[in-house]
């Protein structure tokens, strides 16, 4: 019964594209099939009528989309489709304006962030040398950055209590006040342990300051104060390109997805509220791989005519492309 009724409301808003909007056929036909997937992961969790949609079965729809491996175009395109046919339901009073607004439109085309290898990334941690309380505190701030994704207003905010280091993990207060825990590996535990017992007890002034990480002074860590620390030493260990505290979240982000890491495991632990948001790091592991097949596959650069199906990943309103065009 709440498989008809999704598929008759999902009919409705194609009826509307095709008699008000003007929409051709061959456009037609791909909102269906785009939508045809929202429906029927709708109707598996039990979705009885489409006012009863809620962000977790999108979250879980885009989510999907990358679990089938589809390129950033083509999952651009059905993410279109979809905002499309929630404004719709929003304009005929089935769901609020808030749901009809929850996924956000990946831009292609936009540059994508720009991320850390490896080698730079120890080139950059190697670049603090040291045992000195702001060398310490130093390499722990460098270390937590990568090792949490966290934001640098996250990281300067942190308390004392919210480090559990026998855990091996790190609670953060990220926007609109959700907490989350993210887990550390012994290595970064290791570099705040050192930092807590032999460093931050020599810059401390005033022993009820809470806040983990400590200026010169002794003051709480401003996030202008991070930003000349990540500088200071991005400039010591010679890397190129403009790098900030956040470069080192958007590599934390990409090397977990290169990984393997799900999707809707790393939007959980760099706290966005929405998973279309996380689906940047996508592309940006997509170009990565790009890169290395093109530096190692022998004929990677070679350029062969393909006789085929239409590209999966062009837009809804570009017209098929014929064979041998």
């Amino acid at each position: 019964m709440g498989g008809a009724a999704l598929a008759r409301r999902l009919d409705a808003f194609l009826r509307y594209l095709e008699v008000e909007r003007g929409y051709s056929v061959n456009t037609l036909i791909a909102y269906r099939r785009d939508l045809r997937q929202l429906l029927e992961l709708g109707e598996a969790q039990g979705l009885t009528g489409w006012e009863r949609l809620t962000p977790a079965l999108l979250d879980a729809y885009v989510a999907r989309l990358h679990e089938h491996d589809y390129r950033v175009t083509t999952v651009a395109r059905k993410i279109s489709a979809v905002r499309s046919f929630l404004h719709f339901l929003f304009r005929e009073g089935i769901i609020p304006e808030s749901l009809a607004d929850w996924l956000h439109q990946p831009k292609v085309g936009r540059r994508l962030p720009r991320t850390l290898t490896a080698e730079e990334l120890e080139r950059l941690f190697a670049a603090v040398s040291g045992d000195t309380p702001v060398a310490l505190r130093d390499r722990a701030i460098l270390e937590l950055l990568y090792a949490t994704g966290m934001r640098a207003s996250e990281l300067v905010a942190l308390q004392m209590d919210d480090l559990d280091i026998e855990e091996e993990t790190v609670r953060c207060l990220g926007k609109g006040g959700k907490e989350r825990l993210i887990p550390l590996y012994p290595q970064v535990v290791e570099s705040v342990r050192r930092y807590i017992f032999e460093g931050r007890p020599l810059l401390l002034r005033d022993r009820e300051e809470r806040h983990l990480f400590l200026s010169r002074m002794g003051k709480p860590l401003t996030r202008q104060g991070l930003w000349y620390i990540v500088r200071q030493y991005v400039r010591a260990a010679g890397l190129e390109g403009r790098v900030t505290p956040h470069t080192l979240r958007h590599t934390f982000a990409t090397h977990l997805l290169e990984g393997g890491a799900d999707l809707r495991d790393v939007q959980h632990l760099l706290g966005h509220s929405s998973i279309t948001t996380t689906q940047l790091y996508v592309a940006v592991s997509d170009r990565r791989k790009r890169e290395v097949y093109d530096r190692a596959h022998p004929r990677a650069s070679a350029a062969f005519e393909y006789d085929g199906l239409p590209d999966e990943g062009m837009a809804v309103h570009d017209p098929p492309i014929e064979k041998g065009a």
